[in-house]
C-alpha cells in the first residue's frame, strides 16, 4: 500500500523550478476563486442569483463577526480574515474531492516503482501554512506599526524598566512562536486527516470512506476558521493602543 508522503512530490521541473503538486493545488484554488470572483462582480443583479445570495450572506456573516471582535478595526481587519478563511477552506476542502492524492503516475526511485499524484491538498504541505502563518504574522505587525506609530510599538516589546522589558521579550518571543503554532495546527489537522482517508480508501474502496470524509470536512471549516480567528484577535490585539486596551 502506497504511503502519503509528508513532503509534496515533485510532478515537473522547469529549468531549476521544482513544480509540485501541492503547488499545483494551490495555483487551481487561486483560479477557481478568482473565476467565482469575475463571475459575481460581472453579474451583479438587484435580483440576486443563488451565487450571489450565497457570497453576500458570507461576507455579511463574516464581517459582523469582526465587527464583534475587532470593533472600529473592523474594516482593516476584515479582508484579511475573510481572505485567509476562503483561501483555506477551499484549499482544504478541494482536497477531499476525487482525483486529489489518486491521480498521478509511477516514476523510478532507487529501483523502484513510486507512485507521484498530480494534485495534492495545497495546507497538507508545511511549506503553504508556514507561509500563510509568516504573511499572517507580517501583515499583523504593519498594521501595529501603521495604527499605532513606530514608537508606540517599540515600546509594547522594550523597555527602560527591568520588569517590563522582561515582559516585552517574552511578549516578542510569543510572537514569533504564533507563526510555529499557527502553521503546525493547520498542517497537522489536514495531513492527518489525508493519511486517514488514504489508508481507509485503500482498505475499503466503497461506503465505509465516506463517514471519514464527512469528519474530514468539518475539519476543513472548523480549521479554516480557527486559522482566521487567530489572525483576525492577534490583529485586534496588537492594533489596539495600550491605553485603550488597559481601559
Amino acid at each position: 500500500m502506497a504511503q502519503v508522503s509528508l513532503a509534496p512530490e515533485v510532478v515537473a521541473i522547469v529549468g531549476n523550478f521544482k513544480i509540485t503538486n501541492s503547488l499545483l493545488a494551490t495555483l487551481l484554488v487561486d483560479i477557481i476563486l478568482l473565476t467565482l470572483v469575475i463571475y459575481i462582480r460581472t453579474n451583479l443583479s438587484s435580483i440576486p442569483s443563488k451565487i450571489q445570495l450565497i457570497a453576500e450572506g458570507t461576507i455579511e456573516y463574516f464581517h459582523t463577526l469582526t465587527e464583534q471582535i475587532a470593533g472600529k478595526f473592523a474594516n482593516v481587519i476584515f479582508p484579511w480574515f475573510a481572505t485567509f478563511f476562503i483561501f483555506i477552506f477551499f484549499s482544504n476542502i478541494l482536497g477531499l474531492l476525487p482525483g486529489f492524492g489518486s491521480v498521478g503516475f509511477f516514476h523510478n526511485e532507487k529501483g523502484r516503482e513510486v507512485f507521484v499524484p498530480i494534485l495534492r491538498a495545497a495546507t497538507s504541505d508545511f511549506n503553504t501554512t508556514f507561509g500563510l502563518a509568516t504573511v499572517s504574522l507580517v501583515a499583523t505587525h504593519f498594521l501595529a506599526i501603521k495604527y499605532n506609530g513606530i514608537i508606540n510599538y517599540l515600546k509594547r516589546f522594550f523597555s527602560l524598566n527591568p520588569i517590563f522589558l522582561f515582559v516585552g521579550v517574552l511578549e516578542l518571543v510569543s510572537e514569533i512562536t504564533k507563526v510555529i503554532s499557527l502553521s503546525f495546527r493547520l498542517f497537522g489537522n489536514i495531513y492527518a486527516g489525508e493519511v486517514v482517508i488514504h489508508t481507509i480508501s485503500s482498505l475499503f474502496a466503497f461506503v465505509v470512506p465516506i463517514p471519514f470524509l464527512l469528519l474530514e470536512s468539518i475539519v476543513a471549516l472548523v480549521q479554516a476558521m480557527v486559522f482566521s480567528m487567530l489572525t483576525m484577535v492577534f490583529m485586534s490585539i496588537l492594533i489596539t493602543p495600550h491605553k485603550s486596551e488597559a481601559h
